[in-house]
């Protein structure tokens, strides 16, 4: 199955140009969503006027070399290693659904465009990461949809409960699920179900590039900007507005951690393990 192109093999029966015309529809769609979640939002607006309103404030000017050490910083910790994680297993999950994604639809252009028909094999090595990263995709999704989301593993919800953010992680999921059994079935040339299950794929795959504007598929795009902006803001000493012990006066940082010690309410994690909120 691994070394299987379900593309090529779906070109007997559709052309090639139609699944090449819906990939790069699906691409229109990022673009087009992406750009519109901005405007609606304003994310855009807010990111600028918040840059310039730091760099305003700013306590010391931060040079060119610090930008670049802060980007790259920004690139490896908070984007390759979702840095901004502190629970280890949302951050594999994260990981894991991360890089599947993009194994997953890098591979899928390669497949579709690349090797649209039997006539060109696809290398084995593409076809087979194309079914890692789908795998990578589910392990980290459904990881997290049924064991790490805090309104399930906290506040003792369904798991099947739905809201309109899920629609991402859903579609995400099920595109990669339909995907991987549509394959199976087309691989075991049971034609009546994989073409039930390329349907299911196809809708599943729809969902999840033309609801960008309702989903939360954009911030994969936001993120990086947020976290380089908020490491600009450490480094010039704004730190977003937001308290910091990180003062230029030793004996003002010892004076203020003995102000927080002193208010803190008792036995609020000073040193104490807190139970699981798992009991609610």
């Amino acid at each position: 199955m691994f070394t299987h192109n379900p593309f090529a093999e779906l070109s007997a029966s559709v052309p090639p140009t139609i699944m090449q015309t819906y990939v790069a529809v699906m691409a229109f769609l990022v673009v087009a969503g992406t750009l519109f979640d901005i405007w609606h939002k304003r994310s855009a607006q807010y990111f600028f006027q918040n840059w310039r309103r730091s760099k305003g404030k700013a306590r010391k000017q931060v040079g060119g070399g610090d930008m670049v050490s802060i980007a790259v910083q920004t690139a490896v910790v908070d984007v390759m290693a979702s840095g901004e994680f502190c629970n280890q297993r949302r951050r594999i999950a994260h990981l894991l659904g991360m890089y599947g994604f993009v194994i997953y639809v890098v591979m899928t252009a390669i497949m579709v465009f690349g090797y649209p028909t039997p006539a060109a094999p696809a290398p084995a090595a593409v076809v087979a990461l194309w079914y890692i990263g789908a795998l990578m995709i589910c392990v980290g999704g459904y990881w997290f949809w049924f064991f790490i989301r805090v309104d399930v593993a906290a506040e003792g919800q369904s798991p099947l409960r739905l809201e309109r953010a899920d629609l991402f992680v859903i579609s995400l999921v099920l595109s990669a699920s339909f995907g991987l059994i549509w394959a199976w079935l087309q691989a075991s040339a049971n034609s009546v179900w994989a073409a039930v299950f390329l349907a299911l794929y196809l809708i599943a795959t729809t969902v999840l590039f033309a609801g960008i504007p309702w989903s939360k598929f954009s911030h994969m795009f936001f993120k990086p900007a947020a976290a380089f902006e908020k490491r600009v803001s450490k480094a010039n000493g704004t730190a977003q507005n937001l308290p910091t012990l990180t003062r230029d006066d030793p004996e003002q940082q010892k004076r203020h951690s003995m102000e927080l010690l002193r208010d803190a309410p008792m036995n609020m994690g000073l040193g104490i393990k807190r139970e699981a909120p798992r009991h609610y």
